[in-house]
């Protein structure tokens, strides 16, 4: 029997089901397949494909598929580019997989997804819009993480050829080059609200960056991993920590948000010094990212970590110990940083040694909470996640909110609405105040914002809120009326340039910003 037909059945017995809960959807489907001897359960994806739309409008709402996906306020798009050479060699934890780019094993969901296309961006990106499509979820407001390793590292050519498929994709419509793509997407429906590429902190120069905006980046993963030098040196790593420095402040004085990637358990590291190195982290002016991705050492067969690891030179920590001290770390986590991850998406299977539980970030909240460590990152603290926890925020202890610190050089203020009785975070701004700054838009007369978000479930372009719905309730142009008051009353700035993602950019057209080379700009006197 073909699979739609079973399908078919599976539809039809949940559409005359009553009461229809996450198991009795389970129970149903395991009892129809049992009965026609098909191997293996299908997802609910491949359940939505073969719905007919009055079928699909009721089943979405009953087993829509990973609702946490657009809890943020956005859809994640992840684009693979093509397995390529190292910028610099190979470090020794590198599983260098088979028909993957480095530092992956081949087999994590999104390398999966590039192969499968044939690591083509107009395919991948489709690919993903149609997954999201199926499960039901908006995706008007769309992130894209460009995956690969060093990205700036890659012949221009392809690089830009790159990133304009992903544009062509987004706007279902094919442009003659990234330029026009990326103006057909200020307006498309699939907009572009946040482009993210990694690289390594020596290729994260000024002309490195120069290419990121004319790109439309708006946010930079920096393969940091360690903070000592000795540490760089053993593991190979071919870059300093006077790099990393470089690298965050031209990116941060360029208006990009700043993400590091950070390792535990690296050969010659222990738990003291781990965790030691992520309080300088948050302590150190010349670091304190936005966003944050600890990956948990990992050896991998056939890398150098793992012949260090047969001769017994190099001993990983056990689950436990890398628990605690990731509970540990939560309470140097300023309010203005994220966690994105807590380990990577390698496969148990892959893993010689080192963390192989999946579920990571569950057991670090809760050995958390049992040695009384609160976290303050964005992410515990965003309104989508706690609504999910059944913890909804009052009105009336709503407030704006207001932080300082001194990052490379220049002051960042950090704006946020906050429900202060319940700590949970509607939507925030990063306002800085820099020193000096190599892009010739940004002059001692300018205020940057690097970053503005309101999170919650996605409200579609064009749509009004519904109820624990945080979107387009005028939280962002409060934040931003806050910014120009401080930048103007405080600081004597006469404009306020914005890093707007190509999405975005009319959002800020309609306050009344210009465009003003990779930015946009509004002047206040």
């Amino acid at each position: 029997m073909r699979k739609e037909t079973i399908y078919r059945e599976i539809i039809e017995v949940l559409m005359r089901s009553e009461s229809l809960d996450h198991k009795k959807v389970d129970k149903i489907i395991k009892k129809v397949c049992k009965k026609h001897n098909l191997r293996g359960m299908p997802t609910k994806v491949e359940i939505l494909s073969f719905c007919k739309p009055k079928e699909k409008k009721k089943l979405t709402r009953i087993f829509m598929a990973k609702p946490s996906r657009t809890i943020s306020g956005v859809a994640v798009i992840t684009v693979v580019a093509k397995p390529d050479p190292c910028a610099w060699g190979s470090c020794i934890y590198c599983p260098k997989g088979v028909n993957a780019p480095q530092s992956y094993v081949g087999l994590e969901p999104a390398i999966q997804r590039g192969i499968r296309n044939n690591y083509d961006p107009f395919l991948q990106t489709k690919d993903r819009l149609n997954q999201y499509r199926l499960m039901n979820h908006a995706i008007d407001k769309i992130e894209v993480i460009i995956l690969g390793g060093t990205f700036p590292g890659l012949d221009k050519n392809y690089k830009e050829c790159f990133v304009k498929r992903i544009f062509d994709a987004l706007n279902e419509r094919e442009s003659e080059n990234l330029e026009k793509a990326q103006k057909l997407n200020e307006t498309a429906k699939n907009r572009c609200v946040n482009l993210t590429i990694e690289t390594r902190p020596d290729f994260c120069k000024e002309k490195h960056v120069d290419e990121m905006l004319r790109f439309g980046v708006t946010r930079v993963e920096i393969g940091v991993q360690s903070i000592y030098p000795e540490i760089l040196e053993l593991i190979n790593r071919g870059h300093t920590i006077d790099d990393v420095i470089k690298a965050t402040k031209i990116a941060r004085n360029a208006g990009l948000k700043i993400n590091f990637h950070l390792m535990p358990n690296l050969p010659g590291s222990d738990l003291d010094k781990d965790l030691e190195m992520f309080k300088t982290v948050f302590e150190n002016p010349n670091f304190r990212p936005d966003y944050l991705k600890i990956y948990p050492t990992l050896v991998i067969k056939g890398t150098k970590l793992y012949s260090m690891w047969k001769a017994g030179k190099y001993k990983p920590y056990t689950s436990g110990e890398l628990i605690e001290l990731l509970a540990k770390v939560k309470k140097f986590i300023p309010k203005y940083c994220r966690i994105q991850r807590l380990e990577r998406d390698v496969p148990a299977t892959e893993i010689e040694a080192g963390c192989k539980k999946s579920n990571i970030r569950e057991l670090v909240q809760k050995r958390a909470k049992e040695i009384k460590v609160r976290c303050h990152c964005i992410r515990c603290r965003e309104v989508g996640f706690k609504i999910r926890e059944e913890i909804y925020p009052d009105i009336k202890h709503i407030k704006l909110c207001r932080m300082e610190y001194e990052a490379s050089n220049g002051k960042e203020i950090f704006l946020s609405f906050e429900d202060t009785k319940n700590d949970i975070i509607m939507g925030f701004l990063r306002l800085r105040i820099p020193e000096e700054s190599h892009r010739l838009e940004i002059d001692s007369n300018t205020g940057l914002v690097r970053e503005l978000k309101v999170m919650g479930v996605t409200v579609p372009i064009g749509f009004l809120p519904e109820e624990f719905q945080w979107q387009h309730r005028g939280y962002g142009k409060l934040l931003m009326k806050e910014a120009e008051e401080i930048a103007l009353n405080e600081f004597n700035k006469k404009r306020v340039i914005v890093l707007s993602a190509i999405g975005t950019k009319k959002y800020y057209f309609n306050l009344g910003y210009m465009r003003n080379g990779a930015y946009v700009s509004k002047m206040l006197i």
